[in-house]
């Protein structure tokens, strides 16, 4: 068991069928219950901010000419 789970007694009359079903609920009980871990979104590099930031609003170094479009669009 780990440490981070709370120990689950069981009394000692209750039958193994019993003991089954209180496990089994406790055990469904703090599955339902528990707060999901939410992972933080990783930051973005300065360098990667920077080269999109000057990227905006350039035009392509290259003229595609527009006829050419249909072939690759195949």
């Amino acid at each position: 068991m780990s440490a981070d789970r709370p120990r689950i007694d069981v009394p000692a009359s209750a039958t193994p069928h019993e003991a089954a079903a209180i496990v089994a609920a406790v055990e469904s009980f703090l599955r339902d219950t528990t707060v999901a871990v939410v992972q933080e979104a990783p930051q973005e590099s300065g360098w990667v901010r920077a080269a999109r930031h000057e990227a905006v609003g350039r035009s392509a170094a290259w003229s595609t000419g527009g006829d050419d479009l249909a072939a690759w669009a195949l």
